[in-house]
């Protein structure tokens, strides 16, 4: 068995096969485009496309794409080969610095929000020097941004290393201010925490509403669900186990720093941890992660679930996002040091963050914004839809000293002590942590936990990068105008204001007390947009559109489109759900329930043939009660179906969704209601597919 370090990042074509396989001179100039973002020379990718198709040929690789993320929510790839016809009729390997450069897919069939007609197919890939080559399957993979002949962004690569561009810009002038001229780029960081859920495949393959959705439409609960805590970190199944160790060394191969894994909170719910890494090659891997983790899934013969709430009454799955911004020279932009009171630079950085989420906190709710995650916030364990940052008591302290002009005084760090002479001392941490906050500061960090777990992490970094940007712009444009002698007084007002200005989005508490969303709202003015439709009216707020247009994050025609295309998904994830609904209710549940009361009719009149006299109470009650939820099903049904037939019939994207918030999605919960009731009365022999208890509790 190979180790680790052999492993590691061998079919990725990285730092270490650059430095390798091209030219000192060719190497610096293409370190200096990823590192500082300098203009790509040609003639470097003509020597880079060499080196990398040799290496890749070497590693069993026929083919190469251009891989990119579309506005579909996955990846997307054309897969060209290496060949290239000989004179003398055979052929030859061959990779050009054009086609490295650029692709030329079709765009005609992805979305586009409208910005492309059918019949206007051209689109183009460019490279991404950012993001390493890579091989899957004998494929040289390319990481590549997507657009329109046009010139529009249709993927979420584009925007996303734009919003890193404008942050970037401005926090250098920032960074400058405090007198670190060697700084010559600051970056974000992300780790995306990865919750999944795995079950059965044949049992799987039974169930139309897996298939079709992603998650159960219909199941009453187990006995048993997640009441005892127990499968929280508790010992991982050898079939599981064997799954997630192969997992890793897909990963590891793939240089994707896969760290942590463990059992999570609801049965058969799993979660996997990276190593923090740049947000945009942290954005690929975690593309990457979903896929490998659904294929490998199959070959243990399960299935892997990365839909927000597959199951009704245990956790759904999320993604958290754990954010933070450094310099290229080693400096923590959000690490607080040991005397927070008196990093000035921290602070700055800090109130930056708590004023750009409070100004910007319905992009930061669009951007978590899905069908699947509406079933999924404010419910076990998942944070509520309003947008809320827990700093904690130190932070807090801190804050509300400056705010107010008073002495702070250090919390002293206190030794752990736990009343067993042989057990190691340690320090406790200045705070707690709040796992119901949707955006948490966890030492030197942001963890942004609104994210579904399906979720591409652009989106949410695309808003909070360019929210941070923008606050950043306004700090300095203030702060460099500032004569250098008052500068300290200057900085110490700024950080005043900011505080008192925005501290109504600071909250310490339970996000899920009822009276926390009635006073967010009421009292401080936030914002509660508790499902997608509601949420998507944000991009239509010439605040927000300012803000991403001034950053040159993304233009009129671009924030459009992405409204059409997430209103169009969400009403198209609905109709297949209904469709779904009817069709199961329709072919197996009532089929199901009818069979099994007619053969509890048959029994009962036999027993009476036998003795007249006999009340067979036991058959009639269950005949009835059942007989009757066959009725409500049906009359669901025909409800729901009509429902479909409007929503299908009407031409706005955004009637759409709003019927379907208002009037389909009750009469969706309406139809399961009553399906969910007869499975607990009907014989599992009659039952027409696995139950919870099944997917939830397989061996």
């Amino acid at each position: 068995m190979e180790k680790v370090p052999e492993i590691f990042g061998k079919l990725v074509f990285d730092d270490r096969v650059m430095k390798a396989r091209l030219s000192s001179e060719v190497y610096q100039k293409l370190r200096k485009t990823i590192d500082e973002g300098a203009k790509l020379d040609s003639s470097v990718a003509k020597a880079v496309a060499t080196a990398m198709k040799d290496w890749a040929v070497e590693n069993g690789a026929t083919h190469f794409s251009h891989w990119f993320q579309p506005l579909t929510g996955i990846t997307a790839e054309k897969h060209d080969s290496f060949i290239a016809p000989a004179p003398d009729g055979g052929v030859i390997m061959d990779f050009s610095g054009k086609e490295l450069i650029k692709g030329e897919p079709d765009a005609s069939s992805f979305p586009s929000g409208g910005i492309r007609a059918t019949c206007e197919a051209r689109g183009y890939t460019a490279w991404d020097p950012t993001s390493y080559a890579f091989i899957k399957d004998r494929t040289l993979c390319i990481p590549t941004a997507f657009c329109a002949y046009t010139g529009e962004a249709l993927d979420k690569k584009t925007p996303l290393l734009r919003s890193m561009e404008a942050l970037n810009k401005q926090a250098l002038r920032i960074v400058k201010l405090f007198g670190n001229e060697d700084v010559k780029c600051v970056r974000t960081s992300v780790g995306p925490e990865q919750e999944y859920f795995l079950v059965d495949k044949e049992m799987y393959d039974k169930r139309k509403d897996l298939v079709f959705t992603g998650r159960t439409l219909f199941g009453a609960g187990a006995p048993k669900g997640q009441e005892k805590d127990d499968h929280y970190f508790g010992v991982i199944r050898t079939r599981v186990a064997d799954y997630m160790a192969d997992l890793n060394n897909e990963l590891w191969k793939l240089g994707i720093l896969a760290k942590t894994e463990h059992n999570e909170v609801a049965p058969c719910q799993h979660e996997l941890a990276p190593i923090y890494e740049s947000t945009n090659v942290a954005t690929d891997h975690n593309q990457l992660t979903m896929e490998i983790m659904q294929k490998l899934a199959e070959k243990h013969g399960l299935m892997c679930l990365l839909h927000e709430k597959p199951f009704a009454g245990v956790n759904g799955s999320g993604k958290h996002n754990n954010w933070s911004i450094s310099t290229d020279t080693g400096i923590n932009l959000l690490s607080p040091g040991d005397t927070p009171y008196e990093n000035a630079q921290f602070l700055v950085f800090l109130v930056a963050v708590i004023q750009a989420v409070h100004e910007y906190q319905g992009l930061l709710r669009v951007s978590v914004a899905s069908a699947g995650n509406d079933h999924r916030l404010g419910a076990n364990e998942a944070p509520p839809a309003v947008v809320s940052i827990f700093v904690g008591e130190e932070l807090e302290g801190v804050l509300m000293a400056i705010e107010n002009d008073t002495p702070y005084s250090q919390t002293e760090k206190k030794v752990m002590k736990l009343g067993v002479s042989v057990l190691p001392r340690f320090n406790k941490d200045t705070t707690d942590r709040n796992r119901t906050s949707p955006f948490a500061f966890t030492g030197n960090k942001f963890e942004f936990r609104m994210l579904g777990s399906s979720e591409s992490t652009a989106c949410a970094n695309i808003m909070l990068n360019s929210a941070v940007a923008e606050v950043l712009r306004q700090f300095a444009d203030e702060l460099e105008a500032v004569e250098k002698d008052k500068f300290d007084d200057a900085l110490h007002a700024l950080i005043q204001r900011t505080i008192r200005e925005h501290k109504q989005i600071l909250f310490n508490g339970d996000g899920y007390d009822d009276n926390w969303i009635k006073t967010a709202v009421e009292e401080r003015g936030l914002l509660n947009l508790k499902t997608t439709v509601d949420a998507m009216e944000v991009l239509k707020d010439e605040k927000n559109r300012e803000m991403l247009k001034a950053h040159k994050v993304m233009t009129d025609v671009e924030i459009d489109s992405r409204y059409e295309i997430m209103l169009e998904n969400y009403a198209k994830t609905m109709i297949i759900e209904a469709n779904t609904m009817v069709d199961m209710a329709k072919k197996e549940i009532m089929p199901a329930v009818n069979e099994y009361a007619a053969d509890l009719a048959d029994e009962a009149a036999a027993k009476m043939a036998v003795v007249p006299e006999m009340a067979c109470t036991y058959e009639k009650k269950r005949i009835s009660a059942l007989s009757d939820l066959v009725e409500q099903m049906d009359a669901a049904t025909e409800a729901l179906e009509a429902t479909v037939a409007a929503v299908k019939a009407e031409g706005c994207v955004k009637k759409q969704a709003e019927i379907i918030r208002d009037v389909m999605v009750p009469q969706m919960s309406a139809l399961r209601a009553p399906a969910d009731k007869a499975e607990t009365m009907t014989a599992d022999s009659y039952w027409p597919f696995p139950t919870y208890t099944d997917l939830l509790f397989y061996r």
